[in-house]
């Protein structure tokens, strides 16, 4: 892990510039040079993979209500711009629409959020391995999940999957779990880095380190000296200059800091 580069992803895009989960914030992402993007998927009312954060559209947008309640016709009457308003117009992008634009950038992953963890979504793992597989993106896209059920669905649809356990609270042995389960990654938020042997562990196993979400840039040294897979952050301009800066000086950090 130490010899990988660490990856920058955009956390729903650049969504420290434009609104998140967008397609502003994913085509600002690519201009900024990130190696990937991070996106949330849910099913609307009839069936059509939609990316979007919240169970509700409140926080984000000017409608209100559950995003299971609407068609994605009714879902793309409303405006998306609510997380930056100096931006006029932000529509909610389909899965689809998300890959389609990644399928001409072949230096960006795509790491992709089942929200499976307040509705389970009946289906949305197969329409989701469908929709990447039909757009041939299979290699370039990682899986991840806060529902464990739901990597494991994706495991048995697709064995070929790269697939990432998402958690945020440390519990004992979690890299011993996830080698258990035969997954390809962990997805801690980066306070999990401080837990005893956690690098070690993920190291001798073999599993990526993919950290959430990492915008200050002392922390983003912190994740550069460690040699994590890949930083997850809503800032990639910022994290690609320090991870420049990083590798021009050779840096050492002490360890990480939260």
């Amino acid at each position: 892990m130490n010899q990988h580069r660490t990856q920058v992803w955009a956390h729903r895009g650049a969504s420290g510039y434009a609104p998140e989960n967008t397609m502003e914030a994913y085509i600002l992402a690519h201009q900024y040079g990130a190696d990937g993007i991070e996106l949330d998927v849910q099913l609307s009312r009839d069936g059509e993979i939609v990316v979007i954060h919240d169970e509700k559209i409140n926080r984000t947008s000017n409608g209100r209500g559950y995003v299971r309640n609407y068609t994605l016709k009714q879902l793309k009457e409303y405006n998306y711009n609510k997380t930056r308003p100096e931006h006029f117009r932000a529509d909610i992008p389909t899965l689809r629409e998300v890959l389609e634009y990644l399928q001409d950038k072949p230096e960006m992953m795509l790491n992709i959020e089942l929200k499976t963890g307040v509705f389970f979504y009946e289906g949305i793992e197969q329409k989701t391995i469908d929709m990447v597989h039909a757009t041939g993106m299979n290699e370039r896209v990682i899986y991840s999940s806060f529902n464990h059920y739901s990597i494991r669905k994706v495991q048995q649809i697709d064995p070929e999957a790269k697939v990432g356990l998402l958690h945020e609270d440390g519990f004992i042995d979690v890299p011993q779990y996830a080698a258990k389960l035969g997954v390809n990654a962990l997805h801690p938020k980066y306070v999990n880095l401080r837990y005893p042997d956690y690098l070690e562990d993920c190291r001798r196993l073999g599993l990526d380190i993919n950290v959430w979400t990492v915008n200050d840039e002392q922390m983003m040294r912190d994740m550069f000296a460690a040699g994590v897979h890949a930083v997850i952050t809503n800032d990639p301009a910022l994290a690609i200059r320090v991870r420049d800066e990083f590798e021009r000086t050779g840096a050492v950090t002490a360890g990480v800091r939260t």
